[in-house]
């Protein structure tokens, strides 16, 4: 394999990590004691799983997928106990490997390469008057954003720099880490975004831009980056503590816009009967207060 070749490397480095996490035991293998070198399965074991042989699995973990099988790619993940999302990436990693070379263009994001927001989609946003709400697109950039939501990340739209990226919040303005209640899996998510998003976009040098930035400035990018864990951003609950009025525990949904790929709104709604309702209510008057004023 050419130690020059990025995509293969990623390849390599993604199986060889999911190969890493998976104990003999949890693969349903049996312990037959001894010492063992590795972390994690031996090739042997991931090839004895996929019911491919060493010699060929071998190739595959260099990174040379040329010509590999759906079959091949579904036993792989199978042996591997891959989600949904590591399922997809996989196959985002083997189409950019098997993809023609081109020497580096300027990137073409996934909304086709608009400078703006379509109306409707900011009509969409202003009518989510009982969700804070923005959107996003996949280098995790905000590009518009409803009053509740500026009033709710007052801290990360705190700056002259536009469009605001969340990443660049998340790891380099300190007070992300008081904003974040959980910092530690708002990091997770972010890098394992920009990582899937690497692997379907390998031409995206803005992209490129900002993993190289990030992984230069920030040791806890860096160490997350090299990891290869890969994410979706989707539906749940995110716990902030907000500057002005404390607490808030929000359910999210990520809400993929069809009609723009890589476009997303995300959306914070106050869950029935939870607690922090008379924080949300404050923020709400802020949101409608600034509004106004503007």
């Amino acid at each position: 394999m050419p130690a020059s070749d990025p995509l293969r490397d990623d390849v390599r480095r993604f199986l060889t990590g999911r190969r890493a996490r998976l104990t003999p035991q949890q693969a349903g293998l049996p312990d037959i004691g001894g010492h063992r070198r590795v972390a994690g399965l031996r090739r042997s074991e991931v090839a004895q799983l996929a019911n491919i042989s060493v010699e060929y699995y071998t190739r595959l973990e260099r990174g040379n997928v040329r010509g590999v099988s759906a079959e091949v790619l579904d036993a792989l993940a199978r042996a591997l106990q891959f989600d949904d999302v590591e399922r997809a990436h996989l196959d985002a990693l083997v189409r950019a490997a098997n993809a023609p070379r081109h020497a580096p263009t300027e990137a073409r994001p996934r909304d086709g390469g608009r400078t703006h927001l379509r109306a409707g989609v900011l009509q969409v946003l202003d009518a989510m008057t009982e969700a804070a709400a923005f959107v996003r697109d996949a280098r995790l950039d905000v590009l518009a954003a409803n009053p509740l939501a500026r009033v709710l990340y007052a801290d990360a739209f705190d700056t002259p720099a536009r469009p605001v990226n969340l990443a660049r919040f998340v790891f380099l303005d300190p007070r992300a880490r008081r904003f974040y209640r959980d910092w530690d899996a708002i990091a997770h998510d972010a890098v394992g975004s920009l990582r899937t998003e690497t692997a379907r976009t390998p031409g995206d040098t803005v992209l490129a831009g900002l993993v190289d930035d990030l992984t230069a400035r920030s040791a806890g990018f860096r160490r997350r980056w090299d990891a290869h864990d890969v994410e979706y951003y989707r539906s749940g609950r995110q716990l902030f503590h907000h500057p002005r009025h404390g607490d808030l525990d929000l359910d999210y949904d990520a809400l993929e816009i069809p009609a723009d790929p890589g476009l997303t709104i995300v959306a914070y709604t106050l869950p029935a009967g939870g607690p922090h309702a008379g924080a949300f209510e404050r923020l709400r008057r802020d949101a409608a207060s600034e509004d106004t004023a503007t």
